[in-house]
């Protein structure tokens, strides 16, 4: 992942803006899975843990990660500190 925002702890969760690079055609969500499948691969979840919830069709998403707050937060720490 190139860039990454802040990561910030919420009421809901954690919360961080990341750039994620895919190359697959932004048509019929093949975009949308590449991201989660990205996601996925590289936090260690199940795919079925990432949800799109805002911006399928958009440059800009919104995205939900299921599981431990604090495990998912340590795993992007690691992600944007490049040791993940």
């Amino acid at each position: 992942m190139a860039d990454a925002g802040p990561v910030r702890r919420t009421e809901g969760g954690v919360t961080v803006a990341l750039r994620v690079p895919v190359t697959a055609a932004p048509e019929d969500g093949k975009a949308n899975a590449a991201v989660i499948a990205l996601l996925a691969r590289t936090w260690r979840v199940p795919r079925r843990a990432i949800t799109v919830i805002r911006g399928s069709a958009a440059r800009r998403k919104t995205i939900r990660v299921e599981g431990d707050p604090a495990a998912l937060e340590a795993v992007i720490h690691r992600t944007i500190d490049g040791k993940g």
